[in-house]
Parts: structure tokens; C-alpha cells; sequence
């Protein structure tokens, strides 16, 4: 028996020089998240010192706010976007409206609207109560109507 034979040996190739990395299209390099002037970036958790709830209140998408009084100058505890509530809650705004105005994600609109209740410069407006739907007469209303037809 024959030992197998060595598999021929093949030699590197030339080193060949390495593609230089071309520049970004013109189209990303105008994109505003990576250009420069997009500035810093704040995550919602921060802006909320990691809190998920309000501290106060019970905000639907539909609850009105309204400042409670003329807009304050910079106080402790107050951000950017605490003055921007208030700036915008002059008149009633619903949270729905703040959220999309602000561009901020509900929950943390929530937060802020608790630490502005909590320091009573907002006052909130809930949205009425369904009618009560266990009247027996509200159906018989309906089914009546309907008979009508």
C-alpha cells in the first residue's frame, strides 16, 4: 500500500493592494442624524429620571391640560420639556395633541404631566363618562328606533 500523496502546494498570492474606503453617498452624508447639526440626542428614560409612571394623575390620550397659570420661568426640577407643556397648555390641549407636538412617546408625556401635577402648574379637564349602559331604557330607546326604520 501507497501513502497518499501530498495535495500539490499552492503559493499565496501577490498581496494586492487593499480598496481604499470610499466616501459616504451625498445622500447620507445630508441626512440629519448623522450630520453634526442634528445635536445631542436625550432618550425618554432620561428625560423622566427613569420613571414608567406618573407620580399623580391619570392621563387618557384624550384628558385636557391646561397651565395654571402664566408660563414660569426656569424653576428646579423643570426641564426643556416641562416649559414646553406648559408653553403649549395655555389652552386646553388634550395629551394626544402634546404627545404629537412634542414628539415624544406617551408614557413619558405621562411622567411630565404628573410632575407638573404635582407641582400643581397644570390642571386637568377628564373627558366625561360613557352614558351608563346598563339602562334598560337606552336599549328599549334604540330598539325602537330601529322598528321605526
Amino acid at each position: 500500500m501507497m501513502p497518499p500523496e501530498d495535495p500539490p502546494q499552492e503559493r499565496w498570492p501577490e498581496e494586492q493592494p487593499q480598496p481604499q474606503p470610499q466616501p459616504w453617498p451625498a445622500a447620507q452624508q445630508a441626512d440629519p442624524w448623522t450630520a453634526e447639526a442634528a445635536g445631542p440626542m436625550v432618550r425618554p428614560y432620561v428625560m423622566t429620571s427613569g420613571r414608567i409612571e406618573p407620580t399623580r394623575g391619570h392621563f387618557d390620550l384624550i384628558t385636557m391640560v391646561v397651565a395654571a397659570g402664566p408660563e414660569p420661568e426656569a424653576r428646579p426640577g423643570l426641564g426643556p420639556e416641562h416649559l414646553a407643556i406648559l408653553r403649549l397648555s395655555q389652552a386646553a390641549i388634550s395629551v394626544a395633541e402634546l404627545t404629537g407636538l412634542l414628539d415624544l412617546p406617551v408614557a413619558t408625556v405621562r411622567v411630565l404631566l404628573g410632575d407638573l401635577l404635582d407641582q400643581s402648574l397644570i390642571t386637568l379637564q377628564e373627558p366625561e363618562p360613557e352614558a351608563d349602559m346598563h339602562d334598560i331604557r337606552l336599549y328599549q330607546a334604540v330598539i325602537d328606533g330601529l322598528r321605526a326604520l
